[in-house]
């Protein structure tokens, strides 16, 4: 230890000596950090171990208020209760202060500004301006001394020095900017020139005047009355003398039918005259949709070339036949205007009353015709060469004939069960050709299996069954050697346009038979068309081997009678009510489906879907079930479940005609409509003859 403490004393001098050779002393405060450091602790300091001191503690600094509410409720009126408030204002203010200085930047202070110096310089001025008065009175003394008293150079000089003492005495105004209007105000005014007011007139002869005068003295008058009176005594003396007799009731009836003839001749001399009236006053209610029937075309078709719309016009209903699904469209092959509904049901559980009622475009607010039925109708038909006959189809079997020209609401020609009814609902009926002896007569078919022929001869209604339909291959033999054949229940049929005997029966197999009705046991041909019912089937109006079936299985399919598969199929996602081809092209037709939508196709511009599919009804849960095509106007008209009929103009796009080539002619008829479909199914045999 001594020769450790000998080296640090002899180190510690040789260091002194070298900093005094240096110049420098710095061995003054060495002796005090050499000294051990002592730490001194406050009294309450707690006593932690290494490993306590030694841990840390993060903080975290965020700006969220500490002293923030965190429990705010509010009473929610939306919930009826208390609701608590998630977020809260964490701003905490520690001073504010209200001043009055303005930016230099801004109009105000700028205007401030401007005014300060003015006043500074208009200060200044005046200072300058009254130390050269000052000048000029030292300059002026002298003068005086030298002129004399009655001079008149002293006037002048006196009068300006007191203008110029005037003019710098009195400052300067400073001109104040004039602030900008921040609302920019301004009225304007002009005047128009009146356009003259035209007054029209027209002259009328007077009607017709006839002048009668005759004198009534009070004698007159007297007489009159002593009259009157006689007349009254002598009747109510022939009344008492008259002893009381029952009254026949023919006679009563009689006499009541004489009161309601007359009144209806009186009715009858002004009905013509109040239906012209009636539609005067509907053509000039329903002004701006009969423009657009005539001559509003979309122009928006230019922009899309494989698409269309349709356009609502009209709305047809009537109040005693709103709870009736609308079960029959047709139009009436003269008056292209006229059309027939028939209403009725197909809830077999909630069935009621039928109307069969006519429509004219030229009065949409009231039917033409109303005839009510007992029991709902379900089909009609119009004769081509006697449009004032409809045959119609009703739910219990039965068929009946209205005659448009007589006056009476009863059907002319109509069923019993005497004379062969059917025993289930008739779903259509087709007039045909009158046959050997110039009868009229149509055809039904229903789903008791029968298709029946129906003659007008004299002033009732003689049936022939024409085909029993069967379904094949379900006969069961009996025990006694016999045969049970399941009756095919039929849903609706169509006659080929050219060959007489032929026609077509769907069932609600789903199955179509081509029938003949010169055979009454056999068909010509059967085909496996849809999986359940048929709803609708109808021949091509140009070609003769195509026609066109629809279902309740989704689907719409085109047929060619002499192939037994379809050669389109189309799948519309709901089930279709109704399926009519256009009268004006042999590729374009209509469906109606279940959800509401009409839709359009068109196989020339687009075989593979519609260019057309557009909800028609109001509501989506109304479904529509008929839709037919007018022969001249560019319009169809569907009807649905609620009664109502809608009338709808179909775009330009679909019913594209030929276009014209230049210095050709357009050509048009059948034979281009045959041959525009013909390419299309030539087209579909190709590809099945290489599959």
């Amino acid at each position: 230890m001594p020769q450790k403490r000998r080296q640090s004393v002899i180190g510690t001098r040789g260091a002194r000596k070298r900093d005094e050779d240096s110049g420098t002393d710095v061995g003054e405060g060495t002796d005090e950090w050499t000294q051990s450091k002592i730490t001194i602790r406050p009294p309450d300091q707690l006593e932690l171990t290494d490993a306590e001191l030694k841990e840390e503690f993060t903080r975290i600094l965020t700006a969220n208020n500490p002293h923030a509410p965190q429990n705010i409720v509010r009473y929610s009126f939306k919930e009826g209760t208390y609701k608590l408030i998630g977020f809260v204002d964490q701003l905490a203010v520690h001073f504010t202060q209200v001043g009055n200085l303005i930016p230099k930047d801004s109009d105000e202070g700028r205007r401030q500004h401007f005014r300060d110096e003015m006043v500074e310089g208009s200060q200044e001025s005046l200072k300058v301006a009254l130390s050269d008065i000052e000048n000029l009175e030292e300059d002026e003394e002298p003068k005086e001394a030298e002129t004399e008293p009655g001079s008149q150079t002293d006037v002048p000089v006196a009068e300006a020095a007191e203008k110029a003492n005037e003019e710098l005495t009195t400052p300067a105004q400073p001109k104040e900017r004039k602030l900008t209007n921040q609302f920019n105000f301004s009225e304007r005014a002009s005047q128009t020139f009146n356009n003259p007011l035209r007054d029209r007139e027209c002259q009328m002869e007077p009607p017709p005047r006839t002048n009668f005068s005759a004198t009534a003295n009070q004698w007159e008058i007297y007489d009159a009355y002593m009259d009157e009176l006689e007349k009254q005594e002598k009747t109510k003396e022939k009344e008492k003398t008259k002893t009381p007799v029952a009254k026949k009731p023919e006679k009563i009836a009689m006499r009541k039918l004489t009161s309601m003839e007359s009144q209806s001749d009186d009715i009858t001399k002004v009905s013509q005259a109040a239906k012209i009236v009636e539609r005067m006053v509907n053509q000039n209610t329903y002004d701006d949709v009969a423009q657009d029937f005539k001559y509003y075309e979309d122009a928006a078709d230019e922009y899309r070339d494989q698409e269309g719309t349709l356009l609502p016009l009209w709305k047809f209903q009537n109040d005693r036949a709103k709870r009736l699904a609308v079960t029959a469209l047709c139009w009436n092959p003269k008056y292209k205007d006229l059309f027939a509904v028939g209403h009725g049901s197909y809830d077999f559980m909630k069935q009621s009353r039928g109307m069969l009622l006519f429509y004219s475009l030229k009065n949409p607010s009231f039917p033409e015709y109303i005839f009510s039925s007992e029991s709902g109708i379900m089909c009609l038909d119009m004769h081509v060469d006697h449009p004032y006959l409809v045959v119609v189809g009703h739910y219990d079997g039965n068929v009946a004939v209205y005659n448009l020209k007589k006056a009476h609401s009863q059907p002319c020609f109509r069923s019993t069960a005497k004379s062969g009814k059917h025993t289930d609902p008739v779903w259509q009926v087709r007039w045909q050709k009158d046959d050997m002896d110039n009868n009229l007569n149509f055809f039904s078919v229903s789903s008791d299996g029968r298709i029946v022929s129906w003659t007008l001869v004299k002033s009732e209604l003689v049936c022939t069954d024409v085909i029993k339909l069967k379904v094949e291959g379900s006969s069961t033999e009996l025990p006694e050697g016999l045969q049970l054949h399941t009756i095919g229940c039929g849903t609706a049929f169509d006659f080929h346009k050219e060959i007489d005997y032929m026609f077509l029966v769907g069932t609600e197999e789903g199955k179509i038979y081509k029938c003949s009705k010169s055979y009454s046991s056999q068909f010509l041909d059967t085909y496996d068309a849809h999986n359940m019912a048929v709803d609708a089937v109808t021949w091509n109006p140009y070609h003769t081997k195509v026609f066109m079936s629809c279902s309740s299985d989704w689907t719409v399919k085109i047929w060619d009678h002499t192939i037994k598969t379809p050669m389109f199929i189309y799948d519309l996602n709901s089930a279709v009510g109704d399926v009519a081809w256009a009268p004006y092209s042999s590729t374009v037709f209509a469906a109606v489906t279940t959800d509401g939508k009409a839709h359009v196709f068109d196989l020339a511009v687009n075989k593979y879907e519609a260019i057309c599919n557009q909800p028609v009804v109001a509501k989506k849960k109304n479904k529509i079930t008929h839709v037919q095509f007018n022969p001249i106007y560019p319009i169809i008209i569907v009807g649905d479940d609620r009664g109502h009929i809608t009338c709808l103009k179909l775009s330009p796009n679909l019913r594209k005609m030929p276009k014209e080539k230049k210095g050709q002619e357009v050509q048009k008829g059948p034979a281009v409509e045959i041959a525009k479909l013909d390419k299309l199914l030539n087209l579909v045999r190709e590809v099945k003859t290489k599959t």
